[in-house]
């Protein structure tokens, strides 16, 4: 079996690591599978890209089609065409693509016209919210799927609403848990951890890339104020996107306890973490971690397709008010954290049950 694995954005290099691991795993047994890697190049920024592949020991990219960035149907439509050549070149049995970009989307469509059989790992994933990018690319992709690889039981009923096969959709856990399990006794401190006096548990952490909430000065600066007025004598690290850093300007350097750094690379961002007294976002994925490590977390939406961090884990779902995260991080102040759990299957065994399947399914 030949398999043709797809990965874009940093997201997608935290799963895809602990797949081609259960691939190698197999072949080191005997199996006969065969793998080929190509990196779309939607996220192409050194710091934000390549660390991840060195420090995940990801192999090199067989193919990277160099796609870069430009509007939604640009960059979907480039991927597409190099893509498509790609796949010309080097035929395969199978194209696996992983989470909700626009690669995953866009190389779902250009194998299925190809009459190559579909794989999607994190499948069935819904936020209800259309106005987001992600969701459109989740259901386009998951409507030509031919194997569904899902984290939850929620996300295996979504895709029995949409008519997937019954039998097409495997219930496997979490491949980001998978990667986190593989490399926690390889996290390590940033160089600035000592700069800043941090200890565990005296900062937050602070994330953002949502257009909602980066895109505009304004809000920007108000959510900011915000945050640093709340969290006492906390501090909080912000790793910031050269782009916000941009918009933010000369306001940037006028908060009390907000600390901004460079985008950090996977090891250093999971022992910041690991050790933060909680963490704010605007991520879906950082709340599948912290639910894992038991540190507490404020996502800033009003919609997530992960809704078991919230009825399972430690994610609180706030909404885009910073007076509503006020009124639920002083709640949690008062209170302490809420009691939560670990999702079923998120084991960090995901990866070799795909593998697994995979096998068996092209065997039989």
């Amino acid at each position: 079996m030949k398999i043709t694995i797809v990965a874009g954005a940093r997201p997608n290099f935290i799963k895809i690591a602990p797949i081609i691991k259960a691939i190698q795993k197999k072949q080191s047994e005997g199996a006969t599978l065969s793998f080929r890697l190509v990196h779309t190049g939607q996220h192409y920024d050194k710091n934000l890209s390549d660390t991840f592949f060195e420090e995940l020991n990801i192999p090199h990219p067989n193919s990277n089609l160099e796609v870069k960035s430009g509007s939604q149907a640009q960059q979907t439509a480039a991927i597409m065409v190099a893509f498509e050549q790609e796949l010309l070149e080097n035929p395969c049995d199978l194209v696996l693509v992983v989470g909700d970009v626009n690669s995953t989307m866009a190389c779902a469509i250009v194998a299925k016209k190809m009459n190559i059989k579909v794989t999607h790992v994190e499948a069935g994933i819904r936020s209800g919210d259309m106005t987001m990018p992600e969701e459109i690319n989740r259901i386009v992709t998951d409507s030509i799927t031919d194997y569904f690889f899902t984290t939850s039981t929620w996300a295996a009923e979504n895709l029995l609403k949409y008519g997937a096969e019954p039998q097409s959709i495997h219930f496997v856990g979490n491949v980001m848990i998978d990667t986190l399990h593989q490399n926690l006794d390889r996290i390590s401190a940033p160089n600035f951890w000592n700069e800043y006096n941090l200890k565990k548990g005296n900062y937050i952490i602070l994330t953002l890339h949502r257009p909602s909430n980066v895109d505009e000065e304004n809000s920007l600066v108000d959510l900011l104020k915000g945050i640093d007025k709340m969290v006492g004598n906390k501090k909080v690290i912000f790793p910031i996107h050269p782009r916000t850093k941009a918009i933010l300007g000369e306001q940037k350097k006028k908060k009390k306890n907000i600390l901004l750094v460079e985008p950090q690379g996977y090891l250093n961002f999971m022992y910041l973490i690991k050790n933060s007294f909680a963490v704010i976002t605007d991520s879906g994925g950082i709340s599948e971690e912290t639910t894992v490590l038991g540190i507490p977390c404020f996502t800033l939406r009003t919609t997530t397709e992960r809704p078991e961090t919230v009825s399972i884990g430690t994610n609180h779902l706030i909404g885009i008010s910073i007076q509503n995260l006020e009124k639920v991080f002083g709640e949690f102040l008062q209170n302490g954290p809420k009691k939560a759990g670990i999702p079923e299957l998120w084991d960090g065994k995901a990866s070799d049950r795909i593998i697994a399947i995979l096998l068996e399914t092209f065997n039989q």
